[in-house]
């Protein structure tokens, strides 16, 4: 880790201060040896590889390859020269690479020589981030290329810079969201633009899942329907029949292709074979130890404890996004709270971390044990790399827990080092771009040597240079875990990476499988334009843009016919002879993002500050009257939430406790879209109605967790109408199974919370993103049943994935709860964060039981 670092701009490299530190096997080692118990379960050692250059393509213009070699690069690697010939050919291409792979240049060669060739083309690049825009404007810019022109169009850009854009810019750089709300919308001031169109740059397109995803999808339709409309007047390659060419960039994923197509609804070839040079990377799985409890073991005022509800997590999304609704996880009957779950705890013998205390009788004498905070370990191993010089990014899941991340890192160096702690920082969204980019340099410089970041940072600047990467918690796919842990590493070094386990079913699964992680193949996207919660508002946004058309029809794909007609009798659209009219004076309010309302100010009441926004979907558990609120490490506690006005009114208070909503929940079956047979089980695939109201909150002392009163809320109740998955097993098929009938409700309350954490291992989605509930007796299915739902109105793809793969997931989900070493069950296995009953009743071992007669019953994959 002593070689000089290098940051690649562009595709090129420029010289950065380096840092002496240990190698990866060597610093691993050091950290392995911080405590009595080693806490790494498996450690992967990924061998260096050379890369594979190739010649320029022909095409390629003299200016560009001389202003490339300006930054080092001399030469293309043959993935990047294959994805630049199919897109220079007029064919849209995706290429699927690993992380520092330079997917930048695959897409830069034919956009830029086209721009060169063609005075009059234009290029128009999406990023999911502004932080990915602006790092793609300074390498674009920094070639210095005659007549290029980039800029950035995002929320950011001054009033007074937009009009230059649109009339002099040819490479535009933006965010669907703003293609969405400001260009689209207004496509006849970017009528020369988008005539002129020649590539559609969409890069990271991996984070396009989901409800986003689905939208994206009709919103890059929208893009190619005005396109179309406008015609096309540039004469140079490319050259085909589907205009513009469409270029996406992805991490690794299953099936990129499929993916592609079905984001922009074209052909699409993929380029999947990553030819770049890779730095040698150990990484290794660390499951924190547990420890006896104590005193000074009680959570950080602020912080969340791990599994724990959090209302700071980042968006998938990153600096633009906003969360979509979480979904309460549901356990039997209708009781339901977001809350910490019960300690882990375990029976062992007094001192067996540093042996008998003198006196005492070591097997009479016992004391409970409970898993370490991730957050806490992760903030020493952070203050550890940096002491021995290691420059170290940390990601954290969420906001809060990147700020306590990064404030406990600098406490513990300023004890050892005096001053140390002020080479390291927190980075998430929400702060002033100024602050970020900031930090990104320092980060670059060397000034910084850790920074503890949410998924703000997988994304974006291009951070080479870094020498160790931490991540608190598994981000939710595999994608995720190798964008963030190629952060390290770049330019040939070697590199360390570690994935801390928080005390979840998902993360203590993978510690202890690491098959799950190594060797397997990426999950593949999930996205559903279909969905008719994401093609209704669209074909609304798109009828306002311009009539619609019998030929839009196709365009917009299967169902199109039928929600058009179903708008035009519900009265937003009318049909006449040319076409589909949008009949309002205003656009379709439609939030890309899928979360709904609007977004909720928080304001303090003294002072008529704006301290932030709360998603409305969030809001009843953010800020209810009674919450406390946390904002840049300063509490809050909320005086008023005025759901009509969109705003909660707060005033600063340091309590010495924490809030904790409490809601109630009820499920019923709409229609079944699929069902399986099997025998005793069945499985099924269909629409619900979930129907919650936050009722009231709890408040704990936050030393002790003590519960210090319950308090009565009066919120509306809200009704979400989506997709589930659930399967059904027969009475007697559980009692030949050995399950008692006392024992069922908890029996399938276990197996429901590991199910919901599990579901992630085959579906490109979060925790947060699903609900479930389970019942002995469901009244539409009379029949034991546990169901899991998409947290999204209409759905976002899950449920499907969990339909499909549901012997897979549901047997990952058997071999978590068997393997845990807990007896009664523990947040590693079916405890639950966000349970209504306070993860009660819950039968371990009945779980494994029930789960054993379904896998029994349920075909196999090669079988289905």
């Amino acid at each position: 880790m002593t070689s000089a670092a290098t940051v690649s701009v562009g595709g090129g490299a420029e010289r950065v201060p380096d840092t002496a530190g240990p190698a990866p096997e060597d610093l691993l080692r050091r950290l392995r040896n911080r405590g009595p118990v080693d806490p790494v379960t498996h450690v992967e050692r990924l061998p260096a590889s050379p890369g594979v250059a190739v010649p320029w393509p022909d095409w390629v213009p003299e200016p560009l390859r001389a202003a490339l070699a300006g930054r080092g690069v001399t030469a293309p690697w043959q993935h990047q020269a294959e994805a630049a010939e199919l897109a220079h050919q007029g064919r849209h291409v995706v290429v699927a690479t690993g992380t520092a792979s330079g997917k930048s240049l695959a897409y830069q060669l034919p956009a830029l020589s086209t721009l060169l060739a063609d005075p009059r083309a234009t290029v128009l690049y999406l990023a999911p981030t502004k932080a990915l825009a602006a790092d793609q404007l300074r390498a674009v810019a920094g070639l210095a290329l005659d007549g290029v022109r980039p800029a950035c169009y995002d929320g950011d850009t001054p009033r007074a810079e937009r009009d230059w854009i649109r009339q002099h810019s040819r490479f535009v750089l933006t965010n669907p969201d703003m293609l969405h709300h400001g260009i689209l919308p207004g496509h006849a001031a970017w009528a020369t633009f988008l005539r002129r169109l020649a590539f559609v740059v969409v890069d990271e397109c991996h984070t396009y899942r989901g409800v986003f995803g689905s939208h994206v999808a009709h919103v890059l339709r929208r893009l190619r329907r005005q396109t179309n409309r406008y015609g096309r007047t540039t004469t140079v390659a490319p050259a085909g029949p589907d205009r513009p060419v469409f270029v996406l960039a992805s991490a690794t994923s299953g099936d990129p292709a499929t993916a592609a197509e079905r984001l922009t609804g074209l052909p699409v070839t993929a380029v999947t074979r990553d030819t770049s040079p890779r730095g040698g990377l150990t990484f290794a799985l660390w499951e924190p130890p547990l420890q006896p409890t104590h005193p000074s073991d009680a959570p950080v005022p602020g912080a969340f404890e791990p599994g724990t509800a959090d209302p700071g997590v980042e968006p998938a999304s990153g600096d633009g996004g906003i969360r979509a609704a979480r979904a309460a996880d549901d356990g039997p009957g209708t009781s339901h709270r977001r809350e910490r779950p019960r300690p882990r705890t375990r029976e062992t013998e007094a001192g067996a971390a540093g042996g008998p205390a003198a006196g005492r009788d070591p097997v009479a004498e016992v004391v409970p044990q409970v898993r370490r905070s991730a957050l806490r370990e992760t903030a020493d191993l952070l203050a550890d790399t940096v002491a021995a010089g290691v420059r170290t990014l940390a990601f954290v899941r969420s906001r809060r827990g990147a700020e306590v991340v990064a404030t406990s890192t600098r406490r513990a160096l300023d004890e050892a080092v005096p001053g140390l702690g002020a080479r390291v920082a927190a980075y998430r969204a929400g702060y002033l771009r100024e602050e970020r980019r900031a930090l990104e340099d320092a980060l670059l410089t060397g000034e910084l040597l850790g920074l503890a970041s949410t998924n703000a940072l997988e994304l974006g600047v291009d951070l080479v240079g870094l020498d160790a990467v931490l991540v608190c918690g598994y981000p939710g796919t595999r994608a995720s875990l190798w964008q963030q842990a190629g952060r390290a590493g770049r330019s040939g070094r070697e590199a360390l990476a570690v994935l801390v386990a928080r005390d979840d079913p998902l993360d203590s699964y993978l510690v202890h499988h690491p098959e799950s992680l190594f060797g397997r193949p990426v999950e593949a996207t999930v996205l559903d334009p279909a969905n008719p919660y994401v093609l209704g508002p669209q074909l609304c946004s798109a009828a306002a843009e311009a009539p619609l058309t019998t030929a839009d029809l196709e365009l917009f794909g299967p169902g199109t016919a039928e929600t058009v007609e179903a708008l035009v009798a519900s009265g937003a659209l009318r049909r006449r002879p040319t076409g589909w009219y949008w009949r309002h004076r205003e656009r379709p309010e439609v939030d890309l993002r899928g979360t709904g309302g609007t977004p909720i100010c928080v304001v303090e009441s003294s002072t008529g500050r704006l301290l932030g926004t709360v998603e409305e979907s969030s809001s009843h558990f953010m800020v209810h009257p009674g919450a406390v609120y946390l904002h840049q490490g300063v509490s809050y506690v909320v005086d008023e939430l005025d759901l009509a006005d969109a705003c909660a009114l707060v005033h600063a208070e340091e309590p010495d406790w924490s809030t904790h909503a409490r809601d109630v929940t009820s499920l019923s079956v709409v229609s079944v879209r699929s069902y399986l047979d099997a025998g005793p089980v069945g499985m099924f695939l269909g629409e619900v109605d979930v129907t919650s109201q936050v009722v009231s909150y709890q408040r704990r002392r936050i030393a002790s967790g003590e519960v210090l009163d319950t308090r009565p809320l009066d919120l509306p109740a809200r009704q979400l109408r989506t997709v589930a998955v659930w399967f059904t097993v027969s009475p007697a098929a559980l009692a030949a199974a050995g399950v008692a009938d006392a024992d069922v409700p908890g029996a399938l309350h276990a197996a429901e919370h590991a199910a919901i954490g599990l579901l992630p291992l085959v579906a490109t989605c979060d925790r947060w993103d699903i609900g479930g509930l389970s019942t002995a007796a469901h009244p539409d299915t009379e029949a034991p049943t546990v169901f899991v739902y998409d947290g999204h109105p209409g759905g976002a793809g899950f449920a499907e994935r969990a339909y499909r793969a549901a012997a897979d997931w549901l047997g990952a989900t058997r071999d978590a709860i068997a393997e845990c070493g807990c007896e009664a069950g523990c947040p590693s296995c079916v405890q639950s964060p966000k349970c209504g009953n306070g993860n009660n009743p819950l039968a371990k071992s009945d779980a494994v039981r029930v789960l054993d007669v379904v896998l029994a019953n349920l075909p196999t994959p090669d079988a289905q």
